[in-house]
C-alpha cells in the first residue's frame, strides 16, 4: 500500500474509508487544537481543557494533544500524566536573520524541564534552527505549522518557507487556512518527501473534525508512521465549509463567553471585519444591552453564514497566493 511513498503521504480520504482503517487497528489525532487556555479563544465550557478532553475521548480520537500559544497552561490545570493527553505547544518563533518573519510549530511529547529550555531559545535566542537542532537532539516530534500562513503586518520571504521545509519531518495541512496554501504544502511534502498530517487548529472546541490516521500502539509509533508517509488524512468538508463554520462557532462564543473581554484580550478571527465587531461591541458593554447583543450576534452569524467573509478574505489574500505560486514552482 505504501510503496509510493509521495502519493502515499498525500492521501486525503474521507471518513467512510477512515473508519474501515480505524477499525482495523489504526489510530486517529488531530494535533493542532487550542483551549481556553490559548489568548485567542474565548472562555467557554466548550473550550475548557477538560471538557475538550472529554469530548475527544467521547469522539474515539486516540490521542489528544493541546497546542495553545506559547503556553503549557493546560497541562499544568490538568496534569502532565494523563492517558492518551500527550504534552504540546504551539510556539511562535520571529528569527528575523534566518528567516524574517515569524514561524509557528507546533512540537510534542516534552516534560517541563525541556519546555523551559524550549522557551528559552524560542524568546532568547531566537534562532529557528537551533531550535529544530534541539527537537532532533531530544528526539521530541514537531511539526510546521501553515506554513504559508503569516504574522498580520510582517513582510513574508517565501523563500525562507521553502528552505525550512527542508528541517522538519512533517509538514501541516491546516483547515483553517486557504485551500491553495494548502496544496503549496503538500508540494514542499512531495518535493522534500515529508509526511503530512491535517489538523483543525480549532479555537471554539471543533476537535477532531478532521483528523489524521496512521498505525501506532503509542503516539510516538503513530508519529513516526505520520513522518514515513503512511498515512491518511481524513478531511469530510471543503475548508471554505469548515472556516465559516468555525467562524460561525467562534462568533457564538464571544458573544456567550463567561467573562468579558478584557483589554489584554486578543481575540481574533483571522477575519478583520469579524475581529472589529468584536472589539466595538464587547462582551461587557453588551451584557448591558441583551437586545443589542442578540441583534448583533444575528446579524454576525447571518453574514458568516453566507460565507462572504470567507470569500473577501480569499480574494485578500489573491496577489500573496500569486506570488507564492511563482515562487514554489520556480
Amino acid at each position: 500500500m505504501f510503496r509510493n511513498r509521495d502519493n502515499a503521504k498525500q492521501k486525503i480520504i474521507q471518513s467512510d474509508k477512515a473508519s474501515e482503517l480505524l477499525e482495523n487497528g489504526w489510530c486517529k489525532a488531530d494535533l493542532h487544537v487550542h483551549t481556553s487556555c490559548s489568548y485567542d479563544v474565548p472562555k467557554s465550557k466548550f473550550t475548557y481543557p477538560k471538557n475538550l478532553l472529554k469530548k475527544a475521548n467521547l469522539d474515539g480520537l486516540d490521542f489528544v494533544t493541546f497546542t495553545d500559544h506559547d503556553t503549557v497552561s493546560a497541562y499544568d490545570i490538568m496534569g502532565w500524566n494523563i492517558d492518551k493527553l500527550i504534552p504540546g505547544v504551539e510556539l511562535s518563533i520571529t528569527d528575523m536573520q534566518n528567516v524574517g518573519h515569524t514561524v509557528h510549530i507546533n512540537a510534542f511529547e516534552f516534560d517541563k524541564s525541556q519546555y523551559a529550555e524550549i522557551e528559552l531559545i524560542v524568546q532568547k535566542e531566537k534562532n529557528i534552527y537551533d531550535l529544530i537542532d534541539y527537537f532532533k537532539s531530544n528526539d521530541i516530534p514537531h511539526i510546521y505549522n501553515h506554513p504559508f500562513w503569516f504574522k498580520p503586518g510582517e513582510k513574508p520571504n517565501i523563500f525562507a518557507v521553502t528552505e525550512l521545509a527542508k528541517h522538519f519531518p512533517v509538514i501541516e495541512y491546516n483547515m483553517q487556512d486557504l485551500h491553495k496554501k494548502n496544496l503549496f504544502s503538500m508540494m514542499l511534502a512531495q518535493r522534500y518527501r515529508k509526511g503530512m498530517a491535517v489538523t483543525t487548529d480549532s479555537h471554539t472546541g471543533r476537535i477532531g473534525r478532521v483528523y489524521t490516521v496512521a498505525k501506532g500502539d503509542t503516539f510516538r509509533e503513530y508519529f513516526r508512521n505520520i513522518e514515513k508517509g503512511r498515512s491518511y488524512m481524513m478531511i469530510d468538508e471543503p475548508i471554505w465549509k469548515h472556516i465559516t463554520q468555525e467562524l460561525n462557532a467562534w462568533i457564538e462564543l464571544v458573544f456567550n463567553m463567561e467573562n468579558g473581554t478584557s483589554e489584554e484580550t486578543r481575540y481574533s478571527t483571522g477575519v478583520n471585519t469579524f475581529d472589529k465587531i468584536v472589539s466595538l461591541v464587547g462582551k461587557d458593554r453588551l451584557g448591558k444591552h441583551s437586545l443589542m447583543n442578540m441583534t448583533t450576534l444575528y446579524l454576525a452569524q447571518h453574514i458568516s453564514g453566507s460565507g462572504l467573509p470567507v470569500f473577501l478574505y480569499m480574494l485578500s489574500k489573491q496577489p500573496q497566493v500569486s506570488r507564492i505560486n511563482r515562487i514554489i514552482k520556480s
